[in-house]
């Protein structure tokens, strides 16, 4: 299944991914995709601060490589930017694998993932579209779970 919009500005980018959070459980992957500048951390750090159960900083896990939160409903909620990792070994390192079972896991460069990719992620492909902040969107799935959680999701 595949649903797309286009964004016109980061606010609504934000906006965007605050409707999709509540929607979020134990278990879920959102595989962001898209080039550097592209809008996934924006979108990523936009949903977990509207789900967190005590405000605080989202900073890029572009460094670190995974940033933990807890949701308001006790759910653990990682945040992981794969872009410095070369081989997909290093994922099971950070304990990555573990998670994508038991908390909700938004991961950048899913590439990186390789063979351990996940089949019923959601995939969330974000591209650069007209001027500055318009950014072209495009989710898709295979796994019945994600249609429920999408059928009303939109701009």
């Amino acid at each position: 299944m595949e649903r797309t919009a286009t964004l016109t500005s980061a606010d609504q980018t934000a906006d965007f991914a605050k409707r999709l959070a509540p929607r979020l459980a134990a278990g879920d992957v959102i595989l962001l995709t898209g080039e550097v500048g592209a809008g996934k951390t924006h979108f990523a750090r936009a949903l977990i601060q509207s789900i967190l159960a005590t405000p605080e900083d989202v900073p890029s896990p572009t460094f670190t490589l995974v940033q933990t939160y807890d949701a308001k409903d006790g759910t653990e909620v990682w945040h992981a930017d794969l872009y410095r990792l070369t081989d997909p070994t290093e994922v099971e390192e950070l304990g990555l694998i573990d998670a994508m079972q038991s908390a909700i896991c938004l991961i950048e460069w899913p590439d990186r993932l390789g063979s351990l990719r996940p089949n019923a992620a959601l995939d969330i492909t974000l591209e650069t579209n007209g001027p500055e902040d318009h950014r072209a969107l495009t989710a898709r799935w295979s796994d019945t779970r994600w249609t429920d959680k999408m059928n009303d999701w939109t701009p």
